[in-house]
């Protein structure tokens, strides 16, 4: 009976989250600074679906959502677009591709100090300051929705405004999050999200990812936070006193957003309040423009899709290796299209078209798109496991790495490295990935996997945002760990006292015995008659 009932109450619910209704008309305020624009095909997806649902959003952004005419809900505040490629592009690179030779430790500091310049620079902008000096500030907003991205000195609006805070992270999971959310992250088995690891590492994988990710740490406690605080001592010590660290401020953080869902990442610790919510960004497909369409209808051996991302230029490929794609290409029976950022690219083969911009999401979804060329970019890998289609994988930077090395992993995949890469390699690869079934099938199975749930994505992500709001920051989410000291964190102060415990006996033995037999050496010897 207890059984039955159970499974009723199971069975209303279900049915009931089919026909969730998401609360109306919160006020939230949406500082999003960081400069990179790819982020943003996630959080403007929010942004738009939050006014979608009557909410009333003021979003803070280098990049204008004002030709989408959102409505009378949206207000925009547009701030200069901080050029953090000028940073990171110096002497030893000329190119993002030349980002491939950076190993990791350098670039966590570029990226740190992009984070670092970025931050400065909004608090600059008088669009911003506004928002700082405004007067009735309480009361103002019902929530503080920013990105957990470089962007920790934005979280000072939450103080200020004194509204609760959801982040979002438009990269997945990343270990430092665990210090914000009370958890330990194992490095036995959860790679750095840098490293091109999975969770079965080997012995000197593992020795890289605790070097690495202690790394990590050192730097972003003893440097990136201080500095962080540093700009907020900057520009708001003569306007209020008493202003919180960045640490402290990260205590306030009630939901965290993760662009994660699996079978992308394996299982690894998770709090309440870490949500995953990847593939939220992939909307409802279009109709493919004309010549596209028309393109990959007639391709009746299949197409192959090529697209390195927005920070990643096709165009800035050497050019042997520019004509040693077209060779391959030309070679094929299947049709190529290809995102390349010159749309007079000579000696161009009939069966490849060249454009500056293309509808990816789209593109995939078509049945006859068979292979996607990609850099590895997680938005692209989402996408393409979203509509199943397999990878030939050629990362540069930072996560890609490991985004194709899961792919590789998990049967759906190939890699090849833009700098080495053969024309047998590349032919071979492309032939593999087009004739052999298992890489279609082991993404078919993928992408089942990440689209089975419960809820979608983004209705996900809404709910979670009406939740901290109705339930006034949900403090209940949050683990009493992100309040400790890090040597409570990580129980360094009961080793302390167990280490005492123990070598405090041993060294007074040690004393004692020293001191008889001090003791012993200096008893006068008697005179024998």
């Amino acid at each position: 009976m207890q059984a039955k009932i159970f499974w009723k109450a199971l069975l209303l619910g279900l049915v009931a989250l089919q026909h969730v209704e998401i609360g109306a008309g919160y006020r939230i305020l949406a500082p999003f600074i960081f400069p990179g624009k790819s982020h943003f095909m996630m959080t403007n997806a929010i942004i738009r679906e939050l006014v979608h649902r009557g909410h009333e959003v003021t979003f803070i952004t280098p990049f204008s959502l004002a030709k989408e005419n959102l409505g009378a809900n949206y207000t925009e505040i547009l701030i200069p677009q901080y050029n953090f490629w000028t940073a990171i592009l110096g002497s030893s690179v000329k190119s993002v591709l030349d980002m491939t030779d950076i190993n990791t430790i350098t670039f966590l500091k570029m990226a740190y100090g992009m984070g670092l310049g970025s931050t400065n620079f909004a608090f600059e902008q008088k669009e911003f300051q506004n928002l700082i000096t405004a007067k009735d500030k309480v009361g103002k907003y019902d929530l503080l929705l920013a990105e957990q991205f470089f962007n920790e000195g934005a979280l000072i609006l939450g103080h200020l405004y004194q509204i609760p805070i959801i982040t979002v992270t438009t990269f997945g999971y990343s270990n430092y999050l665990s210090s914000l959310t009370g958890l330990i992250n194992p490095w036995s088995y959860v790679p750095h999200g840098w490293k091109p690891y999975t969770d079965r590492m080997s012995l000197t994988e593992r020795i890289d990812n605790v070097f690495s990710s202690f790394a990590d740490e050192l730097m972003r406690y003893f440097w990136y936070y201080p500095a962080q605080d540093e700009i907020l001592q900057r520009h708001l010590s003569t306007q209020f006193k008493d202003l919180p660290t960045i640490k402290q401020l990260e205590q306030n953080i009630s939901v965290i957003l993760l662009n994660s869902y699996v079978p992308l990442d394996a299982p690894r610790p998770l709090a309440f309040n870490m949500i995953p919510v990847g593939g939220l960004h992939i909307k409802p497909n279009n109709p493919l423009p004309t010549n596209i369409k028309k393109f990959l209808d007639e391709a009746k051996d299949g197409a192959i899709y090529f697209s390195l991302g927005s920070q990643v230029r096709s165009a800035d490929l050497p050019p042997e290796k520019i004509q040693m794609f077209l060779g391959v290409f030309s070679s094929l029976k299947q049709r190529v299209l290809w995102k390349f950022e010159d749309d007079k690219l000579p000696n161009l083969p009939p069966n490849v078209m060249v454009q500056k911009w293309m509808p990816q999401t789209d593109i995939l979804n078509h049945p006859n798109v068979k292979v996607f060329i990609s850099h590895g970019g997680l938005f692209g890998t989402q996408e393409a496991v979203h509509y199943g289609v397999p990878v030939l994988g050629m990362p540069v930077y930072a996560d890609q790495h490991l985004n194709i090395k899961k792919g590789v992993d998990a049967g759906y995949a190939l890699s090849v490295s833009y700098r080495t890469v053969t024309e047998k390699e590349l032919r071979y690869s492309l032939t593999e990935l087009l004739e052999n079934p298992k890489y279609r099938d082991n993404m078919k199975r993928a992408s089942h996997i990440f689209r089975d749930r419960l809820m979608d994505a983004m209705d996900t992500a809404i709910y979670w945002i009406d939740y901290v709001i109705k339930h006034r920051g949900a403090p209940h989410l949050v683990s009493e760990g992100v309040k400790l000291p890090w040597y409570q964190f990580y129980i360094l102060d009961i080793v302390g006292i167990v280490l005492a415990l123990t070598l405090l006996p041993i060294l007074g033995l040690l004393l004692l015995c020293r001191s008889l037999k001090s003791a012993k050496k200096s008893k006068p010897k008697s005179k024998r008659n």
